[in-house]
């Protein structure tokens, strides 16, 4: 990674309709190669972790925070903060209106997690926007994907899941647990939508816990970033990604000329490795690189060096 204190030179909050504005800022050389940085989550919000990513001698740097979370407003952690134009379509609009309102041609695009499905949604729709993609524990969002890491890591960590299951209505137990949490964090009762943030990020914590020395994210701690984590991550994979199931891997035909590196770590199971190896299959321009000993996220070295390595090579003379 770069050195910490790359501070933006710009920054600003969209006007992105709907009664949405979101935080963006820009580091690095603002005549270096443009790169947008799609944080995961959904909810996460982008922080100064993400600007030592890039080379900033070589990059002008894009940070986004999406809709409802980090800086943008309104905060989604507002029980009163409607989702409805909140949705995977409007983030790619964002995306569109941010890289007109700053007069960039294409950028290269970088994406983590939720950020790697948001990523691909962005390329598959504007291919001519898309220089290269840098992608970090591949995800599509897929209906597969959600009831994986909703039900089927049970066997894998049942005594955890069992009192993620059990947070809900009995009733709704062996239904959709995603529409479980969703219709708990609105519920009327504060106490109730409080539990199932907490609950929901404690089992966030768990499926992630794969390596020796994990330690609990500290965000958690804090209840507005658990509720608008929690608000949100339901949101999009209630409705898997608001995407046709399967489309991004089907369109992946799309990203052909669009040079690609993925990087997953064999130990992630929250998002298994045969996303990427799907994906890498049917995207002619894209590597992948399989990290044995990693998991989720970037809380290893070898993962963090390899992204690095891939804005390097991409970052030109």
């Amino acid at each position: 990674m770069y050195p910490p204190g790359i501070e933006p030179y710009a920054h600003g909050m969209l006007d992105v309709g709907d009664g949405n504005r979101v935080y963006w800022e820009a580091c690095g050389n603002p005549a270096g190669k443009p790169a947008l940085v799609l944080h995961g989550g959904p909810g996460s919000g982008v922080g100064p972790f993400w600007r030592r990513l890039f080379d900033p001698a070589a990059y002008r740097i894009v940070l986004l925070d999406q809709r409802g979370c980090g800086r943008s407003t309104p905060d989604a952690a507002d029980p009163g903060t409607s989702l409805a134009a909140n949705t995977t379509h409007h983030l790619i609009a964002d995306i569109e209106r941010l890289r007109q309102h700053l007069g960039i041609e294409e950028w290269l695009v970088l994406g983590g997690s939720w950020g790697v499905t948001l990523a691909l949604a962005y390329a598959e729709r504007h291919p001519g926007q898309v220089s290269e993609l840098v992608l970090f524990s591949v995800t599509n969002t897929t209906r597969r994907e959600v009831e994986w890491v909703t039900r089927d890591m049970g066997r894998i960590f049942p005594e955890e899941w069992a009192r993620f299951r059990d947070a809900v209505p009995e009733a709704e137990r062996e239904g959709s647990l995603a529409d479980a949490y969703a219709r708990m964090l609105a519920d009327p009762d504060p106490a109730v939508r409080e539990r199932a943030a907490r609950e929901w990020c404690r089992w966030e914590d768990v499926h992630v816990s794969t390596l020796p020395g994990h330690r609990p994210d500290p965000r958690y701690e804090d209840p507005r970033f658990r509720m608008r984590f929690a608000r949100l991550v339901t949101h999009y994979w209630r409705h898997a990604a608001f995407l046709e199931d399967g489309a991004l891997l089907r369109d992946a035909g799309k990203l052909a000329g669009i040079p690609g590196v993925m990087i997953h770590g064999r130990m992630d199971i929250s998002g298994p490795a045969d996303i990427a190896w799907h994906l890498a299959r049917v995207w002619p321009d894209a590597e992948l690189v399989l990290i044995g000993g990693e998991g989720h996220g970037l809380s290893g070295t070898s993962m963090t060096a390899a992204v690095v390595a891939a804005t390097d090579r991409f970052r030109g003379p």
